[in-house]
């Protein structure tokens, strides 16, 4: 069986604007998701799932699965922020649901297999949808044995300011021992370097892996997200601004040794509208990828 492809694309982009995963940045207009899909069929994944949100469905059937549905099997499900465990319910003024993590939950009635989970608005590379899916194959059948991709560190910075990144910790066996959330990285002197806890540059390699929010799950992770969703509404189900991340769950599922992680290197670089101000440089880079015959002038 072909891994599935799970997109996250129900956020919009706060420090961009719009639906930047509508955003044409190819030669012909495709978007960065365009791209992911592509790479994700050609590195053999058999089926798509899009978790959105219920009111941009018809914006979305029409701009981007009616483009794939010749090419790969496409599923849409839905995150809305009342859907939650029996005996919670949402705050009145809370406006967002809750999180990637709440958003992977979404797919738990479509996807059987072993799967992929990407975000919609971030250039992975051809290198790391081939490498996860040779992964996740062999993760077929098995249970508790996760993967993602890690990026090295240098490979994934903006031009325009600093970047959020899970910075990654491995074991001599590869597997991943931690990540950690670090919201301001950025080149200073030539090294790549992250405010710490006491607002201190703190410098790094630059093949140090992080996290680009590019995971391999089967499905029995959907059973280990259902649990700690309930202890985490329990203790912020209050709060207007709570969210339920994906690291959060793996941190959890890798201190308990409930599950491993393994970290696959790619040599991809990955490349993203995080400021308004990149976007030129993204349409520049992947106007030259088309030139060097790494992906058709036209897509789909």
């Amino acid at each position: 069986m072909k891994p599935t492809l799970f997109v996250l694309a129900a956020g919009m982009g706060s420090r961009y604007g719009g639906l930047k995963q509508l955003d044409g940045l190819g030669p012909n207009g495709e978007t960065i998701m365009d791209y992911s899909i592509f790479d994700a069929i050609r590195g053999g994944f058999g089926k798509l799932v899009f978790v959105i949100r219920k009111d941009f469905e018809k914006d979305f059937r029409e701009k981007i699965i009616k483009k794939y549905e010749n090419h790969i099997p496409v599923e849409l499900v839905f995150q809305t922020k009342d859907a939650l465990p029996e005996g919670f319910t949402c705050p009145e003024t809370r406006e967002k649901p809750w999180g990637t993590n709440h958003a992977v939950m979404m797919g738990s009635d479509v996807i059987d297999e072993p799967f992929a989970v990407i975000n919609a608005d971030d250039f992975y590379g051809r290198d790391s949808f081939a490498v996860l899916a040779k992964q996740l194959v062999a993760m077929e059948g098995t249970q508790d044995n996760y993967c993602m991709v890690g990026y090295r560190v240098g490979n994934t910075l903006s031009e325009s300011g600093t970047v959020a990144r899970g910075i990654c910790g491995t074991d001599a066996q590869g597997n991943l021992t931690t990540v950690v959330e670090r919201t301001e990285i950025i080149r200073i002197d030539g090294k790549v370097s992250y405010k710490d806890e006491a607002d201190k540059w703190v410098a790094i390699d630059d093949n140090t892996p992080v996290s680009m929010n590019m995971w391999g799950f089967t499905p029995d992770y959907f059973k280990h997200s259902d649990e700690q969703f309930i202890g985490f509404l329990k203790e912020h189900g209050q709060e207007l601004k709570s969210e339920f991340f994906i690291p959060l769950v793996v941190n959890d599922l890798i201190n308990t040794k409930t599950s491993t992680v393994k970290v696959l290197d790619t040599t991809a670089k990955w490349f993203g509208v995080t400021y308004a101000a990149d976007r030129q440089s993204v349409v520049d880079k992947i106007q030259s990828l088309v030139d060097a015959g790494e992906y058709p002038a036209n897509l789909f």
